[in-house]
């Protein structure tokens, strides 16, 4: 039996007048998702519990079947995993973005782009360096990532403040927020250095030239511990891979012993390598019975609240993704069971995350043909789950049923 879980990170959406009254999955053209939903289950799963904010990080570790409660320590110490930096003890990792944000003379603060501009990864590592290099007084480290995602480590006392994920809050004010940070030490001296080496720093004089955002500043967050999980494999039996484009999934799965393949031309946006995913998830499957492939793009246009570039994300997932790996399933001729689903909703109208339970579809070929009737959209999984009962309240108890069949299951 092969175990395949497609992610469409932050598919999840609410009714949009402009789309007549349906959301961007229901409005989109979406065949091979529809056809696994009629033909299998649909369940709605709680990937967020209470009092956890309601990001990739503890909704990913849901889909896994791990309980937050028992190992979540922060986001930046998933996504040093994946870098393969150590977080020792007495440290502690900061995720580290390259935004754009709006310097008043008034001493406000407006944050205008998480990203950057989705810098490239080159572009990145130059200012990483620069801030590193130039920035970094005895007891921090940086380390470059990829695009606008990097790490900070810090050793020694946490500071005392409440840090905050800038794609939160996109042109908004954050002056508050930014205020905290320079009334911490060492924090304070990192980034009021940082955004002085970053105004003067020839990548962003060329990026400003083209027409494109600079990467004036950073902004630190997600920060956490080492934490401590147990494999899927001594869990549950299973060995396999996870794959994505970027740091925090990665993190995870190396966290929880899968193997996390390079794909060449994976950026986590709309111009991702999407067939060399499917590529290195087929390939995966030849020496393991599990995958986990994530796709970024729909959450991080959920973020830009850009409806079109939504639309095309998911029909890229479903065509590009969800299509081939099914096809190429089928064509093997081995059982399978296969998820689809978001880790949490990222609605356009609100452009952050939302800890709502999210839809999945679970599909067993065994068993075709005996399922719901209906597409996968949120209206329908709703209204399948009204009359099935199949509303799970954790990811753990999502994942048993998935890799053992569970009450209720096909099994």
């Amino acid at each position: 039996m092969k175990y395949v879980m497609l992610v469409g990170d932050g598919m999840g959406d609410v009714p949009i007048a402009e789309l007549g009254g349906r959301t961007v999955l229901a409005a989109a053209r979406t065949p091979a998702m529809d056809r696994l939903a009629r033909e299998g289950e649909l369940l709605l799963v709680r990937t967020v519990p209470e009092g956890f904010p309601p990001g990739s990080d503890v909704a990913n570790l849901s889909l896994l079947g791990y309980e937050p409660q028992e190992c979540y320590t922060g986001r930046a110490p998933l996504e040093a995993a994946s870098m393969g930096v150590e977080i020792g003890p007495g440290e502690l990792a900061f995720r580290c973005n390259l935004v754009t944000v709006d310097f008043q003379p008034d001493g406000s603060v407006t944050m205008r782009d998480y990203s950057a501009g989705h810098i490239s990864t080159p572009e990145s590592a130059r200012l990483i360096r620069a801030i590193q290099e130039r920035c970094a007084p005895a007891g921090i480290r940086f380390h470059a990532g990829i695009s606008y995602r990097h790490l900070m480590v810090l050793r020694g006392e946490a500071p005392a403040i409440d840090t905050v994920p800038p794609h939160d809050h996109m042109d908004r004010d954050v002056t508050t927020f930014y205020r905290r940070y320079l009334q911490a030490e060492p924090l304070r001296t990192v980034m009021e250095c940082s955004r002085q080496v970053l105004a003067e720093h020839p990548v962003n004089r060329e990026r400003v030239g083209r027409g494109q955002r600079p990467a004036n500043a950073i902004w630190l967050w997600g920060e956490g511990g080492s934490p401590a999980m147990e494999p899927l494999r001594t869990r549950f039996g299973i060995r396999g891979s996870l794959v994505s484009a970027v740091d925090l999934l990665k993190g995870i799965g190396v966290c929880a012993g899968l193997e996390v393949p390079e794909v060449e031309g994976a950026t986590g946006y709309l111009d991702t390598n999407y067939e060399g995913k499917v590529a290195a998830a087929l390939a995966s499957l030849e020496r393991g019975d599990f995958v986990l492939v994530h796709v970024e793009a729909p959450d991080e246009a959920g973020h830009q609240g850009n409806l079109a570039a939504k639309s095309r994300a998911i029909e890229d997932f479903d065509a590009r993704i969800v299509a081939p790996m099914v096809r190429a399933l089928e064509q093997r001729g081995e059982p399978f069971r296969l998820v689809v689903t978001m880790d949490h909703y990222t609605p356009l109208s609100r452009r952050t995350h939302e800890d709502w339970p999210v839809p999945m579809l679970l599909y067993d070929s065994r068993h075709p043909g005996q399922g719901s009737g209906l597409p996968y959209t949120e209206e329908d999984v709703h209204r399948a789950v009204r009359e099935s009962g199949l509303e799970l309240e954790s990811g753990a108890a999502f994942f048993d049923r998935f890799i053992r069949g569970g009450a209720g299951g096909h099994g």
